[in-house]
């Protein structure tokens, strides 16, 4: 018989898949690592179930304790995974810029959701990152797991996704792009493809009303680069500690519409049914493309699943209302 012994043995190994019609006029192979075959339907789920039990083997989660975290839905869909299997009570912070349905999905899974402004400073105390904190600090028995400055995060792309990509690519990549947000994914990723081969390009996906371009290439973390955007799971008004900007080479912002309008396509022209960020990854890639020869082999990380925007980018009244469709 041929079985796991829990949902959480099925996460990683998610499949690769050769994107045709959306990068027609891109030169090279261009690959999609679909990471929403994921259990939580998410990149996510690797490093949530790794930070779970790192904490859990030095004793930072204890048995019966209170899992925190701050999290834009996906960190919490691997999070509730965890929790569901090892007998944990889980407290998701988040903020009202996130969709109704990624709320919707974490409590159908047995979290707790607490809802945030997103229009205010990281230190501003309605933040989601100060209620997180505050929340950790006020019950007993609990784990703030902190995602941002969290190293295990950045070790199980290291471990994991990064060794996927290298083995279902048999070596031959020479780019790998992503959407960029805490930082673990392209860190961890980005560190094992260089150890293998120094000359690998890692290129950061980025957004309008983020910092992380500019600090990047300059150095300087310019609170005017910082204001509301729509585009969910990339960008940052912070430095998380699993950005490793030595390791990437560089990064491409992508606007709303562009990031919208993307994620549409590649379900049309693909049959991808991917999550917001997915389509800011994509449209980098082919903003990029200059860059690219026949010989290349591109891997673009898509993390997450179209489910989660049903209400939002899926839906022409909310795209038409952001001014994105006519």
């Amino acid at each position: 018989m041929n079985y796991s012994n829990n949902i959480l043995e099925t996460i990683g190994n998610t499949p690769m898949v050769k994107l045709n019609t959306i990068t027609q006029d891109i030169s090279a192979l261009v690959l999609a690592k679909i990471e929403s075959f994921n259990p939580g339907n998410s990149v996510k789920d690797r490093m949530a179930l790794k930070m779970v039990e790192d904490a859990e083997a030095d004793g930072r989660l204890r048995p019966g304790g209170v899992i925190i975290e701050g999290t834009s839905g996906n960190t919490g869909m691997g999070l509730a995974l965890a929790s569901i299997v090892k007998g944990y009570r889980l407290i998701c912070v988040s903020n009202d810029k996130q969709s109704k349905e990624k709320f919707d999905v974490l409590r159908a899974m047995g979290a707790e959701v607490v809802v945030c402004p997103t229009a205010v400073a990281p230190e501003d105390p309605r933040s989601y990152y100060s209620v997180s904190k505050r929340l950790s600090d006020e019950t007993p028995n609990s784990w703030y797991v902190n995602q941002y400055d969290n190293p295990s995060n950045t070790v199980a792309h290291y471990e994991q996704t990064g060794p996927e990509i290298w083995k279902q690519t048999d070596g031959k990549i020479t780019h790998f792009v992503v959407g960029v947000g805490t930082g673990g994914t392209i860190s961890g990723v980005a560190k094992y493809l260089k150890e293998k081969n120094s000359k690998i390009k890692i290129w950061g996906i980025d957004t309008y009303g983020s910092v992380f371009k500019k600090y990047h290439e300059t150095g300087i973390f310019d609170e005017n680069e910082i204001y509301p955007y729509i585009t969910e799971g990339i960008g940052e008004d912070i430095l998380p500690e699993n950005v490793n900007f030595k390791l990437i080479d560089h990064f491409e912002k992508v606007t709303d519409k562009d990031a919208a309008l993307y994620t549409r396509k590649l379900a049309r022209e693909e049959g991808i049914f991917a999550g917001n960020s997915c389509g800011a990854a994509v449209k980098g890639v082919l903003q990029l493309k200059e860059y690219f020869n026949p010989n290349d082999v591109v891997v673009v990380l898509l993390h997450d699943s179209g489910s989660r925007y049903i209400g939002k980018i899926y839906n022409d009244d909310w795209m038409i209302k952001k001014g994105f469709l006519e």
